[in-house]
């Protein structure tokens, strides 16, 4: 580790800034990851497997730490974990429904929504820069969703915007990641709980739900796309794995660390900044590994989405 520091220090690489870029690249890249394991097993069943997997592997941190009497407000991240259930199961469903190219900048519209859902438990009215950004990002999701209309068709709203099911999905997805946000502050803040544990009773929590979930819908159809169709079997794919794998180490163990790591040492404005490129790199990764495209209006409206990102995360640090 002293190494590491050395070489980053004598190279003077900005080591905290290259973690945040990385968790972006992870975060955006996972997307286009996760529609790929779909096709090895159902919705449900991937869900279990990646919780399970890092529940197992954070266990040995529980039980020190539980030991050591850090862990005494345990209880208080229930209902957490079950809201981050039903986050991923609109975002796995999403995804199989949708682009991981939309999936990727309408789950970042969660940034404005969590402002959203903040004033409402404070009371307070949002803010006119606010109001303004949130109506770009209505204009960007439109935009997304344009298609352009061939000489042959009539001119009309259902030509014009194509939000399918998976959309829908992807959005309540960012809907319940602002109430994740604001359920953990005001439940943990101040307990005596460690993070790791609380990502270990969490992961247990979405792995145990989504088992429950298989057994109880398994071969069922929804919006055409059969979500959940294997008994319990694990894939054999080699290539699958490997994804699990990868979204287990990085996407969830190295995320949460390196973002621990970072709002100890840079400010909140430049980890908003890092942070809000995630999908960016999912749009870029989902065109190079997936081979999807987007148009000239779509690109526009990814664009303007972004921007109202980073621009209300800025203006909320500034305030």
């Amino acid at each position: 580790m002293r190494l590491t520091q050395y070489y980053f220090q004598t190279t003077k690489l900005p080591l905290t800034e290259l973690m945040l870029l990385a968790v972006a690249i992870v975060w955006g890249t996972s997307y286009g990851l996760t529609k790929e394991a779909l096709l090895y097993t159902g919705v449900f069943t991937f869900i279990a497997l990646r919780f399970g997997i890092t529940f197992l592997l954070l266990l040995p941190h529980v039980l020190r730490a539980s030991w050591q009497g850090l862990n005494k407000d345990w209880v208080r991240s229930l209902p957490t974990g079950v809201i981050l259930l039903s986050i991923f199961l609109c975002e796995v469903m999403g995804i199989a429904l949708t682009s991981a190219t939309n999936a990727a900048i309408l789950i970042s519209l969660s940034m404005i929504m969590t402002a959203f859902v903040e004033s409402l438990t404070r009371r307070q009215w949002v803010s006119k820069p606010l109001f303004l950004t949130s109506i770009t990002s209505v204009i960007g999701v439109a935009l997304l969703a344009f298609n352009r209309l061939d000489a042959t068709e009539r001119f009309s709203l259902t030509v014009l915007f194509d939000l399918n099911s998976g959309d829908y999905l992807i959005l309540m997805a960012a809907f319940l990641r602002a109430v994740m946000v604001t359920t953990t502050k005001y439940l943990v803040e101040g307990r005596r709980i460690t993070s790791l544990s609380l990502t270990a009773a969490q992961s247990f929590i979405v792995s145990l739900g989504a088992i429950v979930l298989a057994a109880v819908f398994n071969d069922a159809v929804f919006a055409g796309i059969r979500i959940e169709h294997v008994s319990f079997a694990l894939p054999s794919s080699q290539d699958f794995w490997l994804i699990t794998a990868y979204l287990i180490i990085f996407a969830t163990l190295f995320a949460f660390f390196a973002q621990n790591y970072a709002v100890r040492k840079v400010s909140s404005t430049k980890v908003a900044l890092l942070m809000g490129s995630e999908p960016l790199f999912g749009a870029v990764f989902a065109s190079v590994w997936l081979n999807e495209s987007l148009s000239a209006y779509q690109m526009v409206g990814a664009a303007m989405i972004i921007i109202s990102v980073l621009y209300i995360s800025l203006k909320n640090e500034k305030e």
